[in-house]
């Protein structure tokens, strides 16, 4: 890892920079911007996943308790 960047560090004890506003006063070391804060997830796995749990969930219980035993 020669050419890592050496002025890169994340602390997870250190707060999250706020959202930037003035890009050119803080160019050097900028916030996230807003539209990387609120970015709309289309196509993310939360609404599928929350379906597909309980389905395996009550399956796997309900083949523990008839199949297994």
């Amino acid at each position: 890892m020669d050419n890592a960047d050496v002025k890169h560090s994340e602390d997870p004890l250190k707060p999250h920079k706020p959202i930037e506003t003035n890009y050119s006063k803080h160019q050097d070391d900028p916030g996230p911007s807003r539209q990387a804060v609120d970015e709309y997830d289309k196509n993310g796995a939360a609404p599928v996943l929350k379906w597909i749990i309980p389905i395996l969930v009550v399956a796997l219980l309900i083949y523990w308790l008839f199949f297994k035993g």
